[in-house]
């Protein structure tokens, strides 16, 4: 599973509490669409801490690397040294 599907399946499952999965394309901005809230984001950044094993720096915690299944896939992959995908988005 890519990083991108993890996020969406932590999405749906634990913020949306849907079975059908997560209804949105990856760059479709969280906040902006009312997706998620602020605590949201919170849990957001202890799933990607969990997860991917990183350690989220507070100055990190900006929209730019939040906003988005797209945008925090791409900060894993900064921050895990894997290289960014610019596939199709979903």
């Amino acid at each position: 599973m890519n990083v991108e599907a993890m996020i969406r399946q932590h999405i749906a499952k634990n913020i949306l509490f849907s079975g059908d999965g997560f209804p949105y394309r990856d760059d479709a901005s969280f906040l902006n669409e009312g997706i998620i809230d602020s605590m949201n984001v919170m849990e957001l950044i202890m799933f990607v801490e969990e997860k991917f094993g990183i350690e989220v720096a507070d100055e990190d915690i900006v929209p730019d690397n939040f906003d988005s299944v797209k945008q925090i896939a791409a900060y894993v992959r900064r921050k895990t040294g894997q290289p960014v995908i610019t596939a199709p988005l979903l």
